[in-house]
């Protein structure tokens, strides 16, 4: 798909993109440590909704 910039913002574009500062090193994203997290929050918020309904009861 050709860019709708012009050559030259274009050329800015890239010369801000490919700057080092810009060129972060990740770690690769890791689903079964954001599934663990997400079903551990679930499990202590239910928890916790269980602990406040016996005191308000």
């Amino acid at each position: 798909m050709p860019s709708r910039l012009n050559p030259d913002d274009q050329k800015r574009v890239d010369d801000y993109l490919s700057a080092p500062q810009h060129q972060v090193e990740r770690r690769p994203f890791k689903v079964w440590s954001l599934l663990l997290i997400i079903l551990a929050t679930v499990i202590g918020l239910g928890l916790l909704s269980r602990l406040l309904s016996q005191l308000v009861l």
